[in-house]
């Protein structure tokens, strides 16, 4: 398996101390936002989480820097590597980001395989959805990301594992506008942003 991927040989970087994630963390919202609210932050719980679908990270930091303890679940290899090398950056940075991804652990595999053994409380799935209409107006990291790790044809199947696994609930992360996911009953509720809403699935 790859040990370290740098941003020159994939065309991306997993950042959590700089860029969006830093902007992010310093702009505030806290348990406000739509992410926390629809995993079942609030004032005096924070529940613990696994990130089913990893990706860059983005969404289990902001969940570790409320408090969580965080698992990420990645199977591409580049992409654990990614992973792999920005959590280190940030322990060595110091201060509230080492603090934040100190309660992030890392898991390399199939989350299908992996979310029965862990018995998660909150269930996060963000599949890679297919590009709709001009691609050329999908961010460039986006495209970089589907480049490596598909459209995850298998996201319904991982949606019925995560429901069959999580004690609390499943939060299935989604474009605002998008049918919802052939197969899956409605959800129990929903929150909405701009562009994309959080299907939340009670399962406890």
């Amino acid at each position: 398996m790859e040990k370290y991927v740098s941003a020159e040989d994939s065309g991306l970087i997993c950042d959590f101390t700089g860029g969006a994630v830093g902007h992010r963390q310093r702009a505030g919202g806290g348990r406000g936002q739509a992410l926390p609210r629809a995993a079942g932050f609030t004032k005096g719980r924070t529940p613990s989480v696994v990130d089913a679908t990893a990706g860059l990270g983005r969404e289990a930091y902001l969940l570790a820097s409320l408090g969580a303890e965080v698992t990420l679940i990645e199977r591409s290899p580049k992409i654990y590597a990614l992973l792999q090398d920005g959590l280190a950056r940030a322990g060595v940075a110091g201060g509230e980001a080492a603090a934040t991804v100190a309660r992030m652990t890392l898991l390399f595999g199939d989350a299908k395989a992996l979310l029965p053994e862990l018995a998660p409380e909150i269930v996060l799935v963000d599949p890679m959805h297919p590009p709709r209409g001009n691609t050329a107006l999908v961010r460039k990291e986006m495209r970089l990301l589907r480049a490596i790790v598909g459209s995850d044809p298998d996201a319904a199947d991982l949606m019925r594992v995560a429901l069959a696994a999580a004690t609390k609930r499943v939060v299935l992360k989604y474009p605002l506008r998008a049918e919802g996911m052939a197969g899956l009953a409605p959800p129990s509720h929903q929150i909405r942003g701009k562009t994309t809403r959080y299907d939340v699935y009670m399962t406890g």
